[in-house]
């Protein structure tokens, strides 16, 4: 009798075949290269994937005979590990080689930097630092929180003034009042304290009112505050002052004129108009067509406050002023939203470039101005 035994060879080849591949795949993937990122993540793409060739070996594992699936998943295993850590060399050097290419060349030359411009804020306060610093006035700081004695009681004001109520001052705390300043007035407090006459400060700086955000006010605006403290000092100079100060802001055509008001610290007090500088005095919607425009109060400081901060009233007398920065801006740069000072728009303050070369040329022809040119000077 004649037996037949069929002996099934295509397993044996297929685990061969599979073994001499993974071999040179093994070989293939160690030699190879990539430039960049994208070069990588094709790579990856080829072998790695659920489409890749070692993925296409896994499915072929299946037909491996039992007693060789040892072998050839082992091989497997070190192929895609080789793979792997292949796929995240290349791409560890692709990555630090762009990040090599992005460091700039330090052996060039510089790189242009645009440069920024300051603050039209910043610019009209030094300009006006400026003007009175021709006048022989130097500057005083103080703190923008302070006590209720620097801001309103040494300052004149009742003790019932609205100023002191809560819908007008940011407190702070009550009992003593500790509250942000209103006005800069509190450094003029605070450097007659310490000093002797004469005196002749300017004080700029931030100060806060409760009050509602919009186009024409908002909770914290600038000022700058003047105040001159000698013997003799009359309303004379301060009108002398003050258009000098108009001429040398708003051009040498400018016309001011003083209407009486009110101020606890000041008497008399005075505001002060000048000529609208873009009609030049003719009328306009900007002067409400009366001609003229407010920019200031003044007024001789009064013998009380001069008391208060032990200054002998019968033998010195003084002029003080003061200005709201952002007034002053609105005029000369014809700004209508007070909000724009405040809101940091890059496009609303490159408008300013201009006045800052404006600016530098200014303060260069003040270091050409002697002393003895110094217009208020008394004898």
């Amino acid at each position: 009798m004649l037996h037949i035994f069929f002996v099934n060879f295509a397993p044996l080849k297929t685990a061969q075949a599979m073994i001499d591949k993974i071999e040179k795949l093994i070989v293939e993937i160690n030699g190879l290269q990539a430039s960049n990122v994208g070069e990588v993540e094709s790579l990856r793409i080829k072998y790695l994937s659920k489409k890749g060739i070692i993925n296409d070996l896994m499915a072929d594992f299946r037909n491996v005979p039992a007693d060789q699936k040892r072998e050839v998943g082992q091989r497997l295993n070190t192929l895609k590990t080789i793979a792997q850590d292949k796929i995240n060399s290349l791409k560890e050097s692709a990555e630090a080689g762009n990040i090599a290419a992005d460091k700039p060349d330090l052996t060039r030359t510089a790189y242009p930097i645009p440069l920024g411009t300051r603050h039209p804020l910043n610019i009209v306060k030094n300009e006006i630092i400026s003007i009175f610093s021709r006048l022989g006035f130097v500057l005083a700081d103080g703190p923008e929180v302070e006590d209720d004695w620097h801001v309103f009681s040494s300052m004149n004001f009742a003790d019932d003034h609205p100023a002191r109520d809560m819908q007008d001052t940011f407190f702070v705390e009550a009992h003593p009042d500790i509250i942000l300043r209103t006005h800069t007035s509190s450094v003029q407090s605070r450097v007659m304290e310490v000093s002797k006459p004469p005196i002749r400060i300017i004080c700029p700086g931030r100060v806060y009112r409760n009050e509602a955000i919009s186009y024409r006010a908002h909770c914290f605006f600038h000022q700058v505050e003047a105040l001159y403290v000698d013997k003799n000092v009359s309303f004379a100079d301060l009108k002398q002052a003050l258009l000098y100060f108009a001429q040398q802001m708003f051009g040498p055509d400018t016309k001011i004129r003083l209407r009486p008001s009110y101020f606890p610290f000041t008497e008399p007090s005075a505001e002060m108009d000048i000529s609208c500088n873009i009609c030049g005095g003719e009328g306009c919607a900007f002067c409400k067509h009366t001609g003229w425009v407010e920019i200031l109060g003044c007024g001789m400081v009064d013998p009380n406050v001069l008391e208060l901060c032990k200054i002998d009233s019968k033998e010195y007398t003084g002029y003080a002023l003061g200005m709201g920065i952002e007034r002053i801006a609105n005029l000369k740069y014809q700004i209508k939203d007070l909000r724009l000072f405040s809101e940091n728009d890059v496009r609303f303050l490159k408008t300013f470039e201009h006045a800052n070369c404006a600016a530098r040329r200014n303060r260069l022809s003040v270091l050409t101005i002697k002393s003895d040119q110094r217009p208020c000077e008394k004898a």
